[in-house]
């Protein structure tokens, strides 16, 4: 749950300054530690992960803190927020995100060797002046905060746009990013939430607004993939009734279906704008936290590439099913392109398609956390899930095995009153499984709960 801005603001900002202050003066010790921790570790050659994630963090703390400062700045000067809003401020907010957005690159590169790379149309005289005529609304894939920052960076930097993102709103959990993020025309979008009609209109308002300089971000995505993702929005689209959409959604292994409600929405507020399709590849493999530590890459090249749909091009029928298939088209495009540039030719982990999926065992519950335990704790969690398990099956058990009968019961005290075709069908089954219920809960069959348990010292009655 996000906290409310208030406390973001008095609490979340001043903790963040706190902690570079002690992590600058911390830094030398912090270093000698990690390289210590590099060395017995025995890394492959020019890796040593944990210094260069001191390195990173320390860029990123130094960058986050000027940045606070140089927004509270902006603050006063403006007369305590009274003119924030004004075209002045907002240009100056953009400069600090692009700055903020630079030391933050030059800080990757310098660490961890990032290179990007992006493959773009030939900058012909037409190209050049088609892309500073006209907004752009930019439709790109969704694979984790890094690859949405740098593409944030390159409309910033190299492309001199002011983009307007669609953004979660767990990223307000970074001060500045929430800073600047809500004095900017942007949306914040609760996960949950992506469906509501409230973001769509508040995506149609950014698209209106948009001038020649201006670029709307939006992911259609909704989220990073994710096998389980990936899954769902296949079921979600076979159970809106639209097979021939699951079926191409199937056959894109690295994206997850799109999301056409707020692109189309876009699209359709800003008529004037050219669409850019942006794909890229390298990011996308670092999916949770551990995977930040182990599969971040050193030394390797980003890669990009991005298409321009010019406005007389984009179909504007009212027919939203055409519109449809042509987000879709794009998409299978990206999903084409990233295959054949994935860095290494690493293959995304795949979830099997909903009708694929073995049918589970009625009453059984998984739990597929248990194979990140150790060894006591998987131990502990085998017991809980047998448990689980022995308690869904019995109640299940109980309940089919009773006929609808006059005279019958679930409950093994009134198995003598229960007729002959209830006690041949189940009533040994019943007896068996209430009679493990004793053993495992240490209470009398039929009793909800257990056997008060004695007292220490009190005599047996």
């Amino acid at each position: 749950m996000l906290p409310p801005r208030l406390i973001r603001r008095l609490v979340l900002a001043p903790l963040v300054i706190v902690i570079a202050v002690a992590f600058v003066v911390l830094s030398p010790f912090l270093s000698l530690l990690a390289l210590a921790f590099g060395l017995l570790a025995r890394p492959r050659a020019g890796q040593m992960r944990s210094l260069r994630l001191v390195g990173f963090a320390l860029v990123w703390l130094v960058a986050e803190t000027v940045a606070l400062f140089m927004l509270a700045g902006l603050w006063v000067v403006s007369g305590f927020g009274g003119r924030l809003r004004t075209a002045p401020y907002q240009s100056r907010h953009y400069a600090v995100m692009r700055w903020f957005l630079d030391v933050m690159y030059r800080g990757a590169e310098r660490t961890y060797g990032l290179r990007v790379e992006v493959d773009e149309p030939e900058l012909t005289a037409a190209e050049a002046a088609a892309r500073l005529a006209r907004p752009v609304i930019v439709l790109s894939r969704h694979a984790g905060p890094g690859d949405s920052f740098l593409l944030v960076h390159q409309l910033l930097s190299v492309y001199q746009r002011r983009p307007r993102v669609v953004m979660k709103t767990a990223l307000q959990l970074d001060p500045s990013v929430d800073i600047v993020g809500n004095r900017l025309p942007n949306v914040w979008i609760k996960s949950r939430q992506t469906g509501e009609r409230i973001f769509t209109e508040q995506i149609e308002r950014l698209a209106r607004g948009l001038d020649e300089q201006g670029a709307l971000v939006i992911f259609p995505e909704g989220g990073n993939w994710t096998p389980g993702r990936r899954r769902r929005g296949i079921r979600r689209l076979e159970h809106l009734g639209r097979p021939d959409l699951a079926e191409r959604a199937a056959g894109m292994p690295n994206l997850l279906p799109p999301r056409p409600g707020g692109a189309l929405a876009a699209i359709a507020a800003c008529p004037d704008a050219d669409v850019i399709f942006v794909a890229h590849a390298g990011l996308d493999n670092i999916v949770t936290m551990g995977d930040v530590w182990g599969k971040f890459p050193i030394d390797q090249v980003i890669r990009a590439r991005w298409w321009r749909v010019p406005f007389d091009q984009v179909p504007r029928t009212p027919e939203h099913e055409a519109q449809v298939q042509w987000l879709y088209g794009w998409w299978e495009r990206i999903d084409t392109w990233i295959t054949e540039n994935r860095p290494g030719g690493v293959t995304p982990m795949l979830a099997p398609r909903p009708s694929d999926e073995p049918a589970e065992p009625v009453g059984e519950l998984r739990f597929p956390i248990a194979r990140h335990l150790d060894r006591p704790a998987q131990a502990f969690y085998r017991h809980v899930r047998s448990g689980v398990t022995y308690l869904s099956r019995s109640r299940r058990l109980r309940t089919v095995a009773s006929p609808q009968a006059e005279g019958s019961s679930h409950d093994y005290r009134n198995r003598d009153r229960a007729s002959p075709a209830h006690r041949a069908a189940g009533g040994v089954a019943v007896r068996r499984h209430h009679d493990r219920g004793r053993r495992f809960r240490g209470g009398r069959p039929g009793r909800r709960g257990g056997r008060r348990p004695r007292r220490r010292g009190a005599r047996r009655g």
